[in-house]
């Protein structure tokens, strides 16, 4: 049996909740599949406070807009979410298929939005698949979502916005934290939270990275050495870090299958962090009927990932004939917002890629769901 949908959101994060809100405001009836136990994405565990304006949110924990978010979103009777629901694949024919416990479900939009975020990316070093080597990520569900202390002494590998934020966390859970090495000669992540780590007497190495891991069993030590302007390892610079745990915060990439297997026209952008898909303004692809925000797009701040999905939600409402005025409207506003969100030097990146991605022009594919601009 296939069940119709006027609008499928697939990812319950912060991309996906937003284009949800905004889609049902605008009197269209939206399905939300979500993989995880309860939806949220990144946001629920994030116990930092949020930068920008109040529009964004600015003073209040990631945790508690999502929470905010998910309570007007479940007072909405357009929205229906569906959690620990895996979407498996979008076919020729427009459907989408899920797993949902031990039941395979089948789903056939009038409008897709693909808001899949992005995946943690690894390290290749003798040692990385010992038991104590975690993504950023997986330490951040351990200590802020299940309350699990997750090591005694942690490396942290990566100066970005995670590496610092979540070695904070750890500081402030109890864990000590030996350094944080940094492959790069500069510390990449916002300079209050590098001012944070200095002042908590936590050594940040640039132009470091790690060589190997020690232990038979699990993570009992690391040997961290230097680069060159190359990124190449020095001989004779090696120093041994005793901990239990290394934390890999070395960035993400956009978890962008379901675009490539729905036939979305994507580009390789260095910017963006990988390969994404080729979107326009209206954040829709070059599938009509078939948008994608957050991440899977290219990897900005969670602020930017809840007004990409505003921005589509809107989009998808207005394609359909959905309140168009208010829903135009709406989207054009989310664009000044993602605009000035994206104005200062930390914007310079995903607007390098953007533009890169623009003058590389894309090509319209043959139309998935039978109906066109």
């Amino acid at each position: 049996m296939i069940r119709d949908a006027e609008i499928l959101v697939v990812g319950g994060g912060p991309a996906g909740l937003c284009a949800a809100q905004a889609a049902a405001e605008m009197g269209a009836k939206v399905l939300v599949l979500e993989r995880d136990y309860a939806p949220g994405g990144q946001l629920v565990k994030q116990t930092h406070k949020f930068f920008g304006s109040e529009k964004q949110h600015a003073g209040e924990r990631g945790f508690q807009i999502g929470e905010d978010l998910l309570k007007e979103i479940q007072a909405s009777p357009n929205v229906e979410i569906m959690s620990e629901t895996t979407v498996l694949g979008c076919y020729e024919d427009g459907v989408v298929t899920a797993l949902r416990g031990d039941k395979h479900l089948k789903f056939r939009p009038q409008r897709l939005i693909i808001t899949t975020g992005a995946a943690e990316k690894f390290l290749a070093f003798p040692g990385n698949d010992l038991p104590g080597v975690y993504g950023a990520g997986a330490v951040q569900t351990l200590m802020n979502v299940a309350g699990i202390k997750p090591a005694e002494r942690v490396l942290m590998v990566g100066s970005g916005n995670i590496g610092l934020i979540v070695s904070y966390q750890l500081k402030q859970a109890g864990v000590e934290i030996a350094a944080i090495v940094e492959a790069a000669p500069r510390i990449g992540g916002y300079l209050v939270h590098a001012s944070k780590i200095r002042r908590a007497g936590i050594p940040i190495l640039t132009g470091w990275t790690v060589k190997e891991v020690l232990g038979a069993e699990q993570v009992e030590g690391a040997v961290i050495c230097q680069l060159d302007e190359k990124f190449q390892q020095i001989p004779g610079t090696e120093k041994r870090v005793e901990c239990d745990a290394i934390c890999l915060a070395v960035g993400l990439t956009p978890l962008t299958e379901l675009c490539w297997q729905a036939g979305c026209e994507m580009k390789f952008v260095r910017e963006l962090s990988g390969h994404v898909p080729v979107v326009d303004d209206k954040l829709e692809t070059t599938r009509p009927g078939i948008y994608a925000a957050g991440d899977v797009t290219g990897i900005e701040e969670a602020s930017s990932a809840m007004v990409e999905g505003r921005i589509a939600g809107y989009s998808a409402a207005e394609s359909l004939g959905r309140s168009p005025e208010a829903a135009a409207k709406g989207r054009e506003e989310a664009q000044a917002d993602l605009r000035q969100l994206r104005a200062g030097p930390t914007g310079g990146k995903i607007n390098a890629g953007i533009e890169k991605m623009k003058q590389e022009g894309g090509t319209v594919h043959v139309n998935l769901y039978g109906y066109s601009h």
